[in-house]
């Protein structure tokens, strides 16, 4: 029997569904990742946006396409948010939500909707053993932060941490099959608070594993010397920061419930160049957000161009019923595209910028299938075995792909 485990969602949802190919390849199923002809669908759903909880509606019939007859397991946040969206889909055979994923490799023969409410303790996840050119970690689910504009503490819970134990465990094991790990989570800054440590402590007890180590997305709350000089201990660490902004204006913060200034945000991206100078600090910004004045806008233009980040992810505002922010009119949107273009080049005019600095100097290239990435995540278009670290020193950039060459 054939089943594809296909993700949707963030990295969190990656970490979960290689989890669930592992356990299928141990039961002898025969195992894909990716949409094609099979006997059973698993779908890890997205809820972000509303646009990714289409796309995971959409996935349904994608999978129908391939083998009408076959049998589909929706999971993840977009189930856990309203499962009714895929009761009655033809092919649809079994619902769950955020919780119990790793029982659903056992459960393929299983029928009905078992949408558990959110857990208060951290779930021990079935641990992947793909071998991938990185390797995701899994650190904690949930969060405490309650944005007015996103629902996902409402659907994944409170912030919930996994035991430094396990996670030394995990990558001591992974270090033997990669050449990269990523620590990844729902709201990595709130590591620990619930099992008494921190995201510090944590880095501290990763000093002895050799290869790459990388932070996934953080808040700009968790920067602190303790922590940048721990990352100075471990032995291959990546300078590449990705510290959460969605808006660069106070007033806008405030109204998505950011508790902190742009100030403060700041302070928190000059101390790490203190400690790296070339760090990668990427980012993500959304446009549109109700209430968001023009001169607040422009106000979040200048920011980013003064911080100058080496990349950014740049969204249009999606409203979420259920959230604080569905409850304000939205803005026209002509009024959105047009902020988001002029965002966009100030991103593009700095990433180019930033990206030139390393013409010249060599650098460690973690190989993809086109090219790769250095420590900073700067992508670069060089040929080597996918997986290997190469020595690479780029002469020019590519404006037009983005990239180094």
């Amino acid at each position: 029997m054939k089943v594809v485990v296909y993700n949707l969602g963030c990295k969190v949802n990656q970490y979960e569904s290689d989890g669930i190919l592992t356990r299928l390849s141990a039961l002898g199923y025969e195992v894909a990742d990716s949409l094609q002809y099979a006997d059973a669908y698993i779908l890890n759903t997205c809820a972000v946006t509303n646009e990714a909880e289409k796309k995971s509606r959409q996935a349904v019939s994608r999978c129908l396409h391939y083998n009408k007859d076959a049998k589909i397991i929706v999971c993840g946040c977009a189930s856990q948010n309203d499962s009714k969206q895929f009761e009655g889909k033809n092919g649809v055979t079994y619902i769950s939500g955020v919780a119990n994923k790793h029982i659903i490799p056992e459960i393929l023969e299983k029928k009905g909707v078992y949408v558990a409410p959110v857990l208060e303790e951290y779930e021990e996840e079935l641990q992947p053993d793909l071998v991938r050119t990185r390797a995701y970690i899994k650190i904690q689910d949930g969060c405490n932060n309650f944005c007015s504009y996103c629902l996902i503490p409402y659907l994944r819970g409170r912030s919930r941490s996994r035991s430094i134990q396990s996670i030394v465990k995990e990558c001591e094991r992974l270090q033997q099959v990669t050449n990269e790990i990523v620590l990844t989570g729902i709201d990595m800054s709130s590591y620990g608070l619930d099992i008494g440590t921190t995201l510090t402590e944590l880095i501290k007890n990763l000093s002895h594993i050799k290869i790459r180590v990388r932070f996934g997305s953080l808040e700009a709350r968790v920067i602190t010397e303790e922590l940048l000089e721990a990352t100075k201990n471990l032995i291959n660490f990546c300078p590449h920061f990705h510290l959460s902004l969605q808006s660069g204006d106070d007033n806008t913060l405030k109204n998505m419930n950011r508790k902190y200034t742009t100030d403060y945000y700041y302070d928190k991206v000059k101390l790490v160049r203190q400690f790296y100078p070339q760090a990668g600090i990427t980012t993500d910004l959304i446009c549109g957000f109700p209430l968001e004045t023009e001169e607040e806008f422009n106000n979040t233009l200048k920011f980013i161009d003064k911080v100058k980040f080496s990349d950014m992810h740049i969204f249009a505002y999606s409203k979420r019923e259920g959230t604080v922010a569905a409850k304000y009119k939205l803005l026209d949107g002509e009024i959105v595209k047009r902020r988001t273009k002029l965002a966009e080049e100030i991103a593009r005019k700095n990433k180019e910028e930033y990206y030139k600095s390393f013409i010249g100097k060599e650098v460690d290239v973690l190989i993809e299938k086109d090219g790769g990435y250095t420590k900073e995540y700067v992508k670069i278009l060089c040929s080597g075995s996918e997986g290997s670290i190469q020595k690479v020193i780029p002469k020019l950039y590519d404006a037009k792909q983005e990239v180094l060459i």
